[in-house]
């Protein structure tokens, strides 16, 4: 990256992190900064362009939908606001704002959407956002939003549904432990890059493990 690029990379760190702050603990800068960083250790294997991945993984989540009462528009609405005041060429915030419209897992689940937007930018940041929701970070996450929305732990007798809609999945209030399987333990499989998936196994393994010990205790059995 050049010397304009890198300010405005420093700009959108602060943007962000001001946005942030106060954000529920699963979803705040620290999120953003995981991702960042990740999303840059996947791209040294991947032929992408730098500047768009740092944007992109920076502001992936700057209003996340599940915030605005499902309104998926704020996000790529900020964005853009943003990268317009730094006077970022309109073809780069038009990428970005793509991968903004189309890194979440509730995307995938949208069956109407056709001619769905596809990058190499976009696959390194959606794995970078997706191994920050798996392994012992995807856990601490997974509950800290359960308690932020006052949900069960688990409830033997409410079933995972894994044939949910997008819309089913934006107003699930299912038990915390469900969303290991309607998504968490998916993810591992939904991997684009190699780094992604080698990454990925990993963290999936040590989920696996968590929900046997999991499974033990609730029943007494450890």
């Amino acid at each position: 990256m050049n010397s304009t690029e890198e300010k405005i990379i420093e700009n959108t760190i602060l943007f962000v992190k001001k946005t942030l702050k106060g954000a529920e603990g699963g979803h705040d800068w620290f999120h953003i900064e995981r991702v960042y960083k990740n999303a840059q250790l996947i791209s040294k294997n991947e032929n992408v362009d730098a500047f768009i991945v740092a944007l992109g993984a920076l502001l992936h989540d700057i209003a996340d939908a599940k915030f605005y009462d499902g309104d998926e528009t704020v996000g790529p609405k900020m964005a853009r606001e943003f990268l317009f005041s730094q006077d970022v060429d309109s073809s780069i915030i038009e990428h970005v704002v793509q991968i903004i419209d189309n890194i979440s897992y509730k995307s995938s689940l949208d069956k109407s959407k056709k001619n769905r937007f596809s990058s190499p930018e976009l696959d390194a940041i959606q794995d970078a956002d997706r191994l920050d929701a798996i392994g012992a970070i995807g856990i601490a996450r997974c509950f800290n939003y359960g308690g932020f929305k006052n949900r069960q732990l688990y409830n033997p007798e409410i079933k995972p549904n894994l044939e949910m809609s997008k819309e089913e999945y934006k107003k699930s209030s299912a038990p915390t432990i469900n969303h290991f399987y309607e998504k968490l333990l998916l993810l591992k499989d939904k991997m684009n890059t190699k780094t992604g998936r080698r990454l990925a196994e990993e963290r999936h393994q040590y989920m696996e493990v968590f929900l046997k010990q999991f499974y033990a205790e609730w029943n007494g059995e450890k």
